[in-house]
């Protein structure tokens, strides 16, 4: 029912995570009902990225030169690694302020199932860092699901073998802030018993 333009329109944009077929027609509507010059700034802004945007040759985050911004500064603490599967997770934990050290982005977490594997992720070139560079604590913050369970887990079980004087960390999971322990599930909460520490 729709002109074959729209229609491939909303066709593409439901390639998007969480953009079923409803939303889709209400951006590809709210698109055309715009400026032709935010419809260009739109299409611009995605040509460009692919022209731009590369990855960190030391840590694998998004950037547009050799090097991301993270890698270059020179006031953050080389003695620690906090490894994340994505670039979002690298976002959400530098928006804490709470790490002063420096990244490296895995690029995903095993999944064989969803054929995910050693040679996919980034786990070659974290092991060649730790061995040129002076880390004494690689701080795990994968998800806590199964793939980012045992994506952390292989990585411990490296680095016990052949970096054993690094301190390994993990990603504490518990109760969030402002939740009832009694709705909380009981994975969630085993592991916030677990992790207690000192009040």
């Amino acid at each position: 029912m729709l002109p074959p333009s729209l229609a491939h329109l909303v066709e593409s944009l439901q390639i998007l995570p969480g953009v079923g077929e409803k939303t889709a027609q209400r951006l590809a509507f709210f698109l055309i009902r715009g400026e032709t010059r935010k419809r260009e700034q739109i299409g611009n802004a995605l040509l460009t990225i692919g022209d731009k945007l590369r990855k960190c040759q030391k840590c694998f985050h998004f950037c547009e030169s050799n090097f991301c911004d993270l890698c270059e500064r020179k006031d953050r603490d080389p003695s620690l690694l906090c490894i994340v599967e994505e670039s979002l997770d690298l976002l959400a934990v530098e928006k804490t302020g709470a790490f002063s050290g420096y990244y490296h982005v895995l690029g995903g977490a095993l999944a064989p199932l969803d054929g995910i594997s050693v040679s996919d992720l980034h786990l070659a070139e974290l092991f060649l860092r730790l061995k040129k560079e002076d880390v004494s604590e690689i701080f795990l913050a994968t998800n806590p699901s199964l793939e980012g369970e045992s994506t952390a887990m292989l990585i411990s079980r490296k680095c016990m073998t052949d970096f054993p004087k690094i301190k390994i960390t993990r990603l504490a999971s518990g109760i969030p802030c402002g939740g009832d322990v009694e709705y909380t599930d009981e994975l969630t909460l085993r592991r916030a018993v677990e992790n207690r520490r000192d009040f």
